[in-house]
């Protein structure tokens, strides 16, 4: 089709003329609203980065000789941040004579890892970097199931505390006996 009949055809449907594709030999053209179209991709970019997860790694720190207490309380941390879909840096932090005993640290990562490998794996074995042990724990899900996940719950939540209001505004109707 001639470029001013198209030119023309367009102004009739009052839309645009936009050049598909340049290179194609004849140029190939397409009637549309291009306001709506540069707006519809515009929506299509901002849900698409809406849904990226972003890769974070936590940080835990702790010392070869940790009380059971606060060793559960890390561990913890730990299993929450791989059910949110984090990676987990532990860090083991020697000081003094702890230096030269770099089994216990080795022994508590391990055992940290054992706590916690039905949520996550080592992704990289302890090392010794100067007076720190450092292993990195990966999770087993991806950041954006866990993140499914964590707003099916927080749906389910608020479904339950309507019911519940629910129930509650119904018995408050009710007249009491006496």
């Amino acid at each position: 089709m001639p470029l001013a009949k198209a030119l023309e055809l367009a102004q009739e449907y009052d839309l645009d003329l936009v050049e598909v594709a340049a290179n194609a030999r004849p140029p190939v053209c397409k009637l549309m609203d291009y306001g709506k179209f540069k707006y519809e991709s515009a929506m299509k970019a901002r849900e698409a980065r809406k849904n990226q997860a972003h890769t974070v790694i936590k940080e835990m720190k702790l010392r070869p000789k940790i009380d059971p207490h606060d060793y559960d309380t890390k561990k913890g941390h730990v299993v929450r941040f791989l059910k949110q879909g984090d990676k987990v840096k532990i860090t083991i932090m020697f000081r003094g004579r702890e230096q030269s005993r770099p089994e216990l640290g080795f022994r508590l990562l391990q055992r940290l890892a054992d706590d916690v490998a039905d949520l996550g794996f080592v992704e990289s074995n302890p090392k010794q970097d100067g007076r720190n042990m450092i292993m990195v724990l990966g999770p087993h899900k991806k950041k954006t199931e866990a993140m499914a996940e964590a707003r099916e719950a927080q749906a389910a939540r608020k479904a339950g505390r309507q019911q519940d209001s629910a129930e509650d505004e119904e018995s408050a109707e009710e007249p009491a006996e006496a």
